[in-house]
């Protein structure tokens, strides 16, 4: 009988166990969220005091790719995370059968064209290397600004599609060169010029109101489509702690450390 009872017991625990992972508890009141190291990581830090102040602990885990975060917030690892755009969501969306949606939008980060090799766009010849990012949200973005500035042109139904495929006019035989995001800032130094995402530049030291080319400007398209947002699993947008992060980091105290620390790089969108 005493056996029975242990197994019984065992059995029980295990059960509750397994019941409490991958479930929030509604009234646990620590957020766990995975963000890029910068300015995500940092913006979060700001947000802190914020959340204390209504009781809330806040673990921020640093993710130096695009893939991993969006990862661990479907697996139940993190709460949310802060490193995306919208298109780049719905794209991993798509591809990955996954149910990742936008609780809200937090900052722009324009993208800018960076001098490799060469230092403008009149000094470019022919053959010229150009690095862009290699996933296919953030390659259109990069292409869309290259043609803005009169270098290529696109399909004109290509839109935020776009690949180097879609260059239909390319006067200089321009050699597009897709890099993961991640790695841009380090091909500098190997190509003519690269477009870089917001935060990796920020994190290689480069500004884009001041060392970039060309870059998009803050009241352009590209400013309402590419807000970095907060993403959480579908049904989650309505918690009361994603509300609470989401309030913190559209708090003024945040407004003012984004456009006091990062000169035009990081945008406030709320």
């Amino acid at each position: 009988m005493k056996k029975i009872i242990a197994v019984l017991l065992v059995l029980a625990l295990a059960v509750a166990t397994f019941t409490g992972c991958g479930t929030k508890n509604q009234g646990d009141k620590k957020i766990v969220v995975g963000a890029s190291a910068t300015p995500h990581a940092e913006i979060l830090e700001q947000a802190r005091p914020v959340l204390e102040a209504e009781g809330y602990e806040l673990e921020i885990i640093v993710y130096q790719d695009y893939v991993q975060p969006n990862l661990a917030l479907d697996s139940g690892d993190l709460d949310a995370n802060y490193f995306q755009h919208k298109p780049y969501l719905d794209q991993f969306n798509e591809e990955n059968k996954t149910d990742l949606v936008s609780a809200g939008v937090i900052h722009y980060e324009p993208y800018g064209v960076y001098p490799g090799k060469t230092a403008s766009f009149d000094a470019l010849t022919e053959g010229a290397q150009i690095a862009v990012p290699n996933d296919a949200s953030n390659e259109a973005r990069a292409l869309l600004l290259l043609e803005a500035n009169g270098l290529i042109k696109l399909r004109e139904d290509a839109g935020l599609s776009a690949t180097k495929n879609d260059i239909v006019e390319n006067p200089l035989k321009l050699e597009i060169i897709e890099i993961e995001a991640a790695q841009l800032a380090r091909s500098l130094q190997d190509v003519n010029m690269a477009v870089i995402n917001g935060n990796y530049a920020i994190q290689a030291g480069l500004n884009v109101a001041k060392d970039a080319i060309a870059f998009e400007g803050k009241d352009s398209e590209a400013a309402e489509t590419y807000g970095n947002i907060i993403a959480v699993k579908a049904g989650n947008e309505t918690r009361k702690d994603i509300k609470a992060l989401l309030a913190a980091l559209q708090s003024d105290a945040v407004k003012k450390y984004i456009e006091d620390t990062y000169d035009s790089a990081v945008v406030p969108k709320f």
